[in-house]
Formats: structure tokens, sequence, C-alpha cells
């Protein structure tokens, strides 16, 4: 579900969507109560409402702030292997030049049809290979395996290069692993997630507040930071989505050093 929405809804719809259905349903539900419970309009319960909200309070602080703090390691994760596979690519396109004429154009040509084969492949996320990055990647191989050095700076330049790109190999590899494998966070997380998001903004509802003009705008400013701690999360659950995602210049940036 958290892949649909991050996939297929422009984010700032998604976080208007999620204001207005968690903050507006808030105070809908918080008129209804207080119109068919009149009773929650006193302050006889505040004192029990004010400790249950400080403890729920700081119990659901906590935990966002761990959920948050975990997925933004995992977006650094990714993006460091995308910087990787990019920086490799890109190292192995300045050592080519060291290569004679013909073989230097014909590792340049196959390493440029791969980076834009993997600019290509990674709108989809990677969740699949890419038949065109697969045979990109290939030529590229046999275009090293095709170099025939003649001087030892060139023999040695030609191991940096095979090197080089088993480590874009490698690193393409866990992208596309990691990609695959993303599901988002599994349901007992997002179970957790919405109880704790619900009894904050449910502590809020049932304060015993006399005055509506206050108590309304009170569970409104509740709900929005629900709204964008869960925005925030569907934002962050997955790697290759959305507007946190990790980007694919480091590929763009080899295949503009080879055209």
């Amino acid at each position: 579900m958290s892949r649909w929405l991050v996939t297929n809804l422009p984010s700032w719809v998604l976080l208007i969507g999620l204001i207005v259905l968690i903050s507006g349903g808030g105070v809908a539900i918080q008129r209804y109560l207080r119109r068919r419970y009149p009773a929650l309009t006193r302050d006889e319960h505040n004192d029990i409402t004010k400790f249950a909200y400080g403890f729920i309070g700081f119990v659901y602080a906590f935990f966002i702030g761990f959920v948050v703090s975990s997925m933004w390691g995992q977006i650094n994760t990714a993006d460091g292997n995308a910087h990787a596979e990019g920086a490799a690519a890109l190292q192995l396109a300045r050592d080519s030049t060291v290569f004679d004429a013909p073989d230097t154009d014909r590792v340049r040509q196959a390493l440029s049809a791969y980076a834009n084969a993997a600019v290509t492949e990674w709108p989809r996320a990677g969740a699949t290979h890419s038949a065109e990055a697969d045979t990109a990647l290939a030529n590229l191989y046999t275009a090293l395996q095709q170099v025939q050095p003649k001087t030892d700076v060139q023999k040695t330049f030609l191991s940096t290069s095979f090197s080089n790109l088993d480590k874009t190999s490698q690193a393409r590899s866990v992208r596309l692993l990691t990609a695959r494998d993303d599901t988002g966070p599994p349901w007992p997380l997002w179970a957790v997630i919405f109880l704790t998001s619900g009894l904050v903004l449910g502590t809020v509802i049932i304060y015993g507040g006399e005055k509506s003009a206050q108590h309304y705008p009170m569970v409104a400013i509740v709900g929005v930071i629900v709204a964008t701690n869960l925005f925030l999360v569907l934002q962050l659950s997955h790697p290759y989505l959305g507007e946190i995602s990790t980007p694919s210049d480091s590929l763009q940036e080899v295949a503009a050093a080879t055209r």
C-alpha cells in the first residue's frame, strides 16, 4: 500500500490528503463526541488526560524518531551504493584514455551505453533487471577484454579498469536486490505507528475543553503533526521511490562524460 501511494500520488497531494483526512477527521470526531457526550467538555478528567497525553506523547515522539532515523539510514546506504556505482564507472571512463584510440573509443562507447541503460532502468526503481542494461554491461566486459595493452602503464590501467568494472557491477546488483526486496515497513511496524498516532490524537480529542473555539484548533494542530509524521514515514519507506529517494545523478554524470 505504501509503495502504491508513493508511486502514484504526487508528494503534495499525499501530504494534503493526509492532513485533511487526519486533522479534519479528528475535528469531526471531536465535534460528534462533544455533542454526544457533554460531560467531556468539563475538566473533571483533565488531570488523568494530561498525564496520559504526556506519557503517550513521549512514547510517540521517541518511536517516530527511531523509525525516521532508521529509514533515513536506509536512504543514506542506498545513496552511498549509488555513488559507489557511479564513481567506479566514472573512474573507468577516465582510465580508458590511456589505451590506444580504437580501444578507448570502444570502451567509452560501451560504458556510455551501460550508463544510459542504467539511468533508463532507474525509474522502475531497479525492481527487475533491465535486459538492455544487462546486455550493455556484458558488452562493456567484452570491450575491456578486447583491449590489447602494449605498455606496462596500459597493463596496469587495464587491471584497474576491470576492478572498477567489477565494483560497478556489484553496486548495481546491490541496488537491484535492495529495490526488489523493498516492500516498505512490515505490518507490525505500521500497526504500532497507527496505534500510537491514534492514541496521541485521541487523548487530545477527549480533553475537557469547555470552549470549542480553543479545543478545535488544538485537535487540528495535533492532527497536522500526526499527518506530517506519517507523510515523512511514507516518503522514507522506499529508497528508490518518492521525493527523498536516491537519484541516478552519479550515472547521469557517467553518461555525460562518455558522450
